[in-house]
């Protein structure tokens, strides 16, 4: 029987999916790639394949998840299987220089960004931005790891000569404009099926780490997705968002075949938009969601069945 695989490495975040999913009442297999093994000569099952491999597996211990995953994709695309956000979607996901040069393929605005490899070539690449306001961050990341701001190089050169100083596991530093948002706030904008579902406004005030799973891992020191109680909720989906800027995010999603996606951007004090992250393994705020009455996970479940309803009528009259 046809089923739903899930593809991942980190059992907090699926969770909620997976609830989702018998409330549907559909089958489906939960398929851990933290570590594993892949048989070229074998036949992948019958079903569809959603890929929620994540940027910052290395920081739970699952360093070669993304790895063990493109195989698994590679093979289960090969063998032509329905694979949502596969081989193509987790290039991006662990690129933010690739997401980076999309994005503005698209027509989309993302900030000045210089990549460097190596401590003198991360100082080089600082005089760029001699003068302003300026972040570093990891081109894999997730989790806004390695995201630090600097005003001037002097002060990014103690950092990058000290022990705090954070290594990206790929090697590659981004340097980029820091964008001020006059109210300290970011907006992620939700896609199922690649259409736009809802925008969350994101309180930053508190630090970089926007990750809204409401399960952080405990290295997550300033995860904003805690349930601990607040004045100001840190997570608040904006009821009737639009902006042209969707149309063009749909367009990114729609060339690079991805069908599930979260997309950030901020705003600058002259209202002007930097998009700077795309995340392929999207995450919800269920406090968020709960306030506003929209659900993405269940967006998400119901897109599954879709797809997993396709594949079975496609197989049956094949079989005809």
């Amino acid at each position: 029987m046809a089923k739903i695989y899930v593809l991942h490495e980190n059992p907090e975040w699926t969770e909620h999916l997976f609830r989702r999913l018998d409330e549907l009442g559909l089958p489906y297999e939960d398929w851990q790639l933290s570590q594993g093994t892949v048989d070229l000569t074998a036949t992948p099952p019958e079903g569809i394949f959603y890929n929620r491999m994540s940027a910052s597996s290395h920081t739970r211990g699952n360093r070669y998840a993304p790895e063990l995953s493109n195989a698994v994709l590679a093979w289960l695309e090969h063998h032509g299987r329905t694979v949502i956000n596969g081989s193509r979607a987790l290039q991006l996901e662990v690129s933010k220089v690739l997401q980076y040069l999309e994005l503005e393929e698209h027509g989309v605005k993302t900030p000045k960004t210089v990549a460097a490899v190596g401590k003198d070539q991360i100082l080089e690449a600082a005089r760029q931005f001699e003068g302003q306001s300026f972040i570093t961050k990891h081109n894999r990341a997730g989790k806004g790891l390695g995201v630090q701001l600097f005003d001037s190089i002097e002060v990014l050169e103690r950092y990058v000569e000290s022990d705090a100083f954070e290594a990206p596991v790929d090697g590659v530093t981004l340097l980029q404009d820091y964008i001020k948002s006059p109210e300290s706030f970011i907006t992620r904008c939700e896609f199922v099926g690649g259409e736009f579902v809802y925008a969350v406004r994101v309180d930053t005030s508190e630090g970089f780490e926007l990750c809204p799973a409401d399960t952080c891992s405990i290295e997550d020191l300033f995860c904003p997705a805690d349930s601990a109680p607040a004045e100001t909720p840190k997570f608040r989906i904006v009821q009737d968002f639009d902006h042209p800027v969707l149309e063009k995010y749909k367009q990114v999603l729609k060339s690079n075949d991805i069908q599930v996606a979260g997309i950030e951007f901020i705003q600058d004090e002259a209202g002007n938009i930097y998009t700077y992250d795309i995340n392929t393994n999207t995450n919800y705020n269920s406090d968020a969601e709960a306030e506003a009455g929209q659900f993405g996970m269940l967006e998400l479940a119901k897109f599954l069945k879709s797809e997993l309803e396709a594949v079975t009528k496609t197989s049956v009259s094949a079989s005809k």
